[in-house]
């Protein structure tokens, strides 16, 4: 049965987000009707809204997704009408990634979750007037009041859970929490350093307190942000606008260099200087993403003496591990994430999208439970 809602759409590249009404098609077997109460807006959103990401348009983006099941195809198992669930990215369950527990490298990803725009068999989720719009992104769709989501990027959470704050879980902050857990796994007394103090580079710095290394340096342009990672449990932070990172790492570590890097930003300069801050047998875990076909030079020389150059997609989280890790630690305290959010009414996109653009916001969570005005 169709599922007529109130969506977010992105009408063209760079057009900015206005509401209008859509039309969500029939659930598949292994698909699950969400009634949305949170979302919020990561930087791939707006990366794919302004067109540096290939995407069909018109479109309805949105892939940090908070609600509750309304409905359930006929062959799903984990989650029932009622349930209060978290969404997150999509994958196949079959290939040689998924079965080795790293669906995050699925090898569907990137049609399934980012560039496809549609089920991987071409059928559209969500269309308006009789015509597809883009939807089934990173399997959900979620700037919309409802959303059609796959059952393998559905997590369930317990019925009195803050969906207002475990939204950003499904990417922001797995994705930088994961980047420290699951690749750098520092050892005692590593030192790590965290290029952008966003959502996910403040996730890093969260994450990090809980593992044993004894240094963490937070890089950034902004201040506020880098107070913030000063009390979230940096032990250095580094304002570019003053002074230069290689410089401050270098001097910081006795020229050793660190054993970790997060980089966040997506800014290449960036990039380059933090990949030459590593100390031997180091590893740069690379976050942020630029837009397609960048290029980021490397001298080998420096790479040969054991140091590592990774790539990472969404923490590489295998979300039922680890989301309803976070969403505990959250509730308990101890994962501050509310201290980057900051709230709107759904009808309040626009002014989401301009505030966390100008840098004013760090993680604007959408609300759909609200009244909109006018």
């Amino acid at each position: 049965m169709s599922t007529i809602t109130t969506a977010a759409v992105v009408e063209s590249p760079g057009a900015g987000f206005t509401l209008s009404e859509v039309k969500l098609g029939d659930l598949r077997p292994d698909e699950i009707l969400v009634r949305m109460v949170a979302a919020g807006i990561c930087h791939t959103d707006l990366s794919v809204a302004h067109g540096a990401l290939p995407f069909p348009m018109p479109a309805v983006l949105g892939h940090e997704g908070a609600g509750v099941v309304e409905a359930v195809g006929t062959s799903v198992t984990r989650v029932r009408p009622g349930d209060q669930v978290l969404l997150s990215y999509t994958s196949c369950g079959r290939c040689v990634s998924c079965h080795d527990g790293h669906p995050a490298y699925c090898e569907t990803w990137l049609p399934a979750n980012l560039i496809g725009g549609r089920r991987l068999d071409g059928s559209a989720t969500i269309t308006r007037g009789g015509h597809d719009v883009g939807g089934h992104f990173f399997g959900q769709s979620s700037f919309a009041r409802h959303a059609i989501a796959d059952e393998r990027g559905v997590v369930k959470v317990g019925p009195g859970a803050p969906l207002d704050l475990l939204a950003p879980l499904g990417c922001g902050v797995m994705t930088g929490a994961g980047a420290v857990w699951n690749v750098l796994q520092p050892r005692p007394g590593s030192t790590l350093l965290i290029t952008g103090a966003g959502a996910v580079g403040l996730s890093a710095v969260m994450a990090a307190t809980m593992t044993p290394a004894t240094r963490i340096i937070v890089a950034d342009r902004v201040e506020d942000r880098l107070r913030l990672a000063r009390e979230f449990g940096a032990t250095d932070t580094i304002d570019t606008t003053m002074s230069d990172l290689a410089d401050e790492v270098s001097r910081l570590t006795g020229d050793h260099g660190v054993d970790g890097v997060v980089e966040s930003t997506g800014n290449v300069g960036v990039l380059r200087t933090a990949i030459s801050t590593l100390a031997v047998r180091g590893t740069a875990v690379i976050v942020g993403a630029p837009a397609f076909g960048t290029e980021v030079p490397v001298d080998v020389n420096f790479m040969l003496p054991g140091r590592h150059v990774v790539g990472l997609t969404l923490g590489d989280a295998e979300i039922e591990a680890l989301v309803p890790v976070l969403a505990g630690l959250v509730t308990a305290g101890r994962l501050p994430v509310d201290r980057l959010i900051t709230h709107y009414r759904f009808d309040e996109i626009a002014a989401a999208v301009e505030d966390v653009t100008a840098g004013k916001t760090i993680k604007p969570v959408l609300r759909f439970d609200q009244p909109t005005t006018g």
